[in-house]
């Protein structure tokens, strides 16, 4: 897929005394972009802090990552959920459609959590695993066990006081210089960016001067948001710095040294003006480099994920050029701008975002800012642009409660996760901040961001054709299975043999018939049915005759690393104490123990053994008991029993058929004289299908079907049969529906469910043509305070987050 995406823009060029105008023209012919079908995902779960027992719902979506618009490349997304020893111990296929889909996790043992402590949930389609991790999805959860150290308000306050009595000054921390552009340049203003971070990798506030070597003071500097802040240096001809950084808390000062400044260069700067309204762009050199080359054109790019947007071509005679751009001509997220010089050699760049969070005007909102215990909330999603037309989205949105613990909006989302951190190199520390609007110095302190912890660039330039059809990994639209059949005996396939797939789900069967190739290789693609179903593969040759031995291939997906290193927090320790200690009191107040929330218990009464039909209604079903322990073979078993047949060796036929029939043990076809091996004590039940009823059987079906079905455990069951496959298989992961109960339907034995910190989950929340979706639930019994989130993605490509808070009270 080609496109080309340069723009004709109208750009005001400043120099020094004089202004003139320029307009930037690229021909289709001059340069194609190639645009990589690479596939972005995010999931949406309901809360990022679960207790032992809870449920963790998600939903996912999956975009493209140019315009940030749903894309539907892939239908099959793996979810996966990591222990913390890095075992992953839970996996779901979850359906894709048109770049949505939507599942759960029990967070019970019996799923795999033993215990509590940060899990990672991982998410990625087969299409994704082409570019190794950088398109996975990974998002730490933590796992608490409010049973065990649970602290009272006193414990909790005098965990508080400790963890302010440390200062920063007890810790080493380390401070990085990053020049605006990538290098400072000798006799230019360059701005220079600093980021400082404690022995454990947090933010730490720090001040200091700019000493050059022979301590002579030149300006001073102060972070100003997490560790970072800007200050600007003019440095000059064979001059190195240094700095003297101390903790702002105090302590004793380190030095630090600055990068070298080069002798010869450009140096691109930017920064908004008018309102927001226009992007400045400031090119600026010394005399040296003027003179080299005098007259020299320089090159402007403009890039998103390495597709380019516009470009500029300019003559440089001045050492500063200044360029004017209106934003709402660049795409919105982050904006690469690369300056390159006469001879195309990158000399400068800088990492600009576009906030398009402007056009749009989302809002939610609850009928009420306070509720009575289990009172009816209902909840307004307004999605409408700036001027009022509806703007067409999908979101998810979760009701929690909060547990006593203050939401600081600083947690990453589908916003900042789309347009930020999946372009930025290293963990950001508290994404979530630079898009939530109330911060009014978001975007100012987003630009800081971008001046240290720079681009990612990982995969667009080091393979810019990411949609060459020979990449390994296809994207899939279904279940696929695969293997091969070989000559029993030689590692040699068989060719031109048919392979027949069953599948036995919910009482429905699903028949697929396939060649082997040259190598005896099958494959049955994008098959779709939901939960675990029972697979039969069988082969057979042009003569009809269960030939060779059948293999399945091993899921490739098991292979993919595990890159889990729990980011630590630093208010987490009490934040997890005050959670802990408040949903305890809530178990308490309605007498649930903990052996009521851990596990769920199924006790199944014992019953009289009788195999399930696997094909539908039989013609004729024939039950055995004890009886069956008389006749002397299989063979004297089938002629009594069924009255319609006919036993000649070695084929057993029905009357009216010329052909033999099929005869399936257990759901596997076996060949009559194969039957020698079973006991008629471990027969169960034998049915018959024949004429119509037989047609699920397809061509196998053509002469009627003799079904026997065995005792669990009889010794017949172990037979080896090569040319057949039986097992269980997982399709798509069937989603649950969130229980939101009804105050009036509350008994003992569901109270379970109203002591719960998620009060309402809903993935389906689609705005009508007016641009309104509405959604009612009841709120719990608890006095509490509850947030309400949306996130989701507009028709055209704006991640959106909203978020409002209500009480509960008596």
């Amino acid at each position: 897929m080609s496109i080309v995406l340069y723009r004709k823009l109208n750009i005001v060029i400043l120099s020094f005394f004089f202004i003139l105008i320029s307009t930037v023209a690229v021909s289709a012919q001059d340069k194609k972009d190639i645009i990589p079908t690479v596939e972005n995902i995010y999931l949406h779960t309901d809360r990022n802090q679960y207790t032992l027992g809870e449920s963790l719902w998600y939903k996912a979506y999956a975009i493209y990552p140019y315009n940030n618009q749903l894309y539907n490349k892939s239908n099959m997304l793996y979810v996966e959920l990591i222990a913390p020893n890095k075992q992953i111990i839970a996996r779901q296929h979850t359906r894709l459609e048109n770049g949505l889909g939507f599942g759960d996790f029990k967070l019970t043992d019996s799923t795999g959590i033993k215990t509590a402590g940060t899990y990672q949930l991982r998410a990625y389609t087969n299409w994704n695993r082409n570019f190794d991790d950088a398109f996975v999805f990974t998002k730490d959860i933590k796992i608490l066990n409010v049973f065990t150290d649970s602290e009272t308000n006193d414990t909790v306050k005098k965990h508080t006081k400790e963890a302010k009595s440390t200062t920063a000054d007890e810790e080493a921390f380390k401070v990085q210089f990053f020049p605006e552009g990538g290098s400072l340049v000798e006799d230019v203003i360059n701005i220079v960016a600093l980021k400082a971070v404690d022995s454990k990798g947090f933010p730490i506030e720090v001040k200091g001067e700019i000493y050059t070597a022979d301590d002579t003071l030149v300006t001073f500097f102060e972070t100003i948001h997490d560790g970072m802040g800007t200050f600007q240096l003019n440095p000059k001809n064979g001059v190195q710095y240094y700095a003297k950084t101390s903790a702002v808390q105090g302590g004793e000062a380190i030095k630090f040294t600055l990068p070298k400044a080069r002798e010869t260069g450009f140096v691109l700067s930017s920064k908004p003006v008018k309102g927001d309204a226009t992007r400045v762009l400031t090119v600026k050199t010394n005399k040296k480099t003027l003179s080299s080359q005098p007259d020299q054109n320089i090159n402007i790019l403009c890039k998103i994920k390495d597709i380019t947007y516009f470009e500029i071509d300019q003559p440089i005679t001045s050492t500063t050029v200044k360029f004017e751009i209106p934003q709402d001509k660049l795409p919105g997220g982050i904006n690469h701008i690369t300056l390159y010089d006469a001879n195309q050699k990158p000399q400068s760049e800088r990492l600009i975002f576009i906030d398009k969070s402007d056009k749009l005007n989302v809002t939610l909102a609850t009928d009420k800012q306070t509720y009575k215990p289990d009172e009816k909330v209902t909840v307004t999603v307004s999605s409408k642009t700036k001027d009022g037309s509806p703007e067409l989205a999908s979101y998810s949105l979760s009701s929690i409660d909060m547990n006593g613990v203050e939401d600081t909006g600083l947690a990453s989302n589908i916003s900042s996760y789309f347009l930020m951190e999946s372009d930025i190199r290293g963990p950001i520390y508290n994404p979530g901040f630079y898009f939530n609007t109330d911060n009014p110095w978001r975007i100012e302190k987003l630009d800081v961001l971008l001046l240290t912890q720079g681009w990612r660039d990982f995969i667009w330039k080091d393979n810019p054709n990411l949609a060459d059809k020979t990449l390994p990994f296809t994207a899939e639209s279904g279940i696929n299975i695969s293997g091969q059949l070989t000559q029993v005996l030689r590692n040699k396939g068989k060719a031109g043999n048919n392979i027949t797939l069953t599948l036995f789900n919910k009482g429905k069967i699903k028949m697929l018939n396939t060649e082997t190739d040259s190598l005896g290789h099958f494959k049955f693609e994008n098959i779709m049915f939901y939960g675990t179903s029972e697979m039969i593969l069988s082969s057979k040759d042009d003569n009809g005759k269960s030939r060779g031995m059948l293999s399945l291939d091993e899921d490739t997906h098991a292979t993919l690393a595990v890159n889990f290193t729990p980011q630590p927090t630093q208010e987490a320790h009490f934040e997890d104490i005050v959670l802990k200690s408040t949903v305890l009191e809530k178990y308490k107040s309605v007498g649930i123990m903990e052996e009521n929330v851990l596990d769920e218990v199924e006790i199944i009464a014992p019953k009289k053994e009788e195999a399930l039909s696997m094909y539908g209604p039989a013609d004729r079903t024939f039950v055995f008991g004890d009886e069956v322990e008389t006749f002397l073979s299989i063979y004297d078993l089938i002629q009594t029993t069924i009255p319609s047949v006919v036993i000649e060796e070695p084929s057993i036929r029905f009357i009216r058929n010329a052909g033999p029939a099929v005869i399936i043990v257990d759901g596997i076809i076996w060949q009559p004289d194969e039957l020698s091996f079973l006991q008629p004590a471990d027969v169960v039940k034998i049915e018959t299908l024949n004429g119509a009823s037989a047609t699920i059987l397809g061509s196998n079906g053509g002469n009627g079907a003799i079904l026997i079905y065995l005792k669990k455990g009889a010794t017949t069951n172990e037979k080896i049969v090569l040319q057949t496959i039986k097992q269980q298989v997982e399709g798509f992961y069937e989603p649950r529906v969130f229980y939101t109960p009804d105050p009036k339907d509350i008994t003992f034995e569901n109270q379970k469910e109203d002591v719960r910190n998620t009060l309402y989950w809903n993935p389906f929340m689609h705005p009508d043509k007016t641009g309104i979706v509405k959604a009612d639930y009841y709120n719990s019994a608890v006095e509490t305070t509850v947030k309400v989130t949306i996130e989701g993605v507009t028709a055209s490509g704006i991640p959106v987050v909203a978020k409002t808070q209500y009480t509960i009270e008596e």
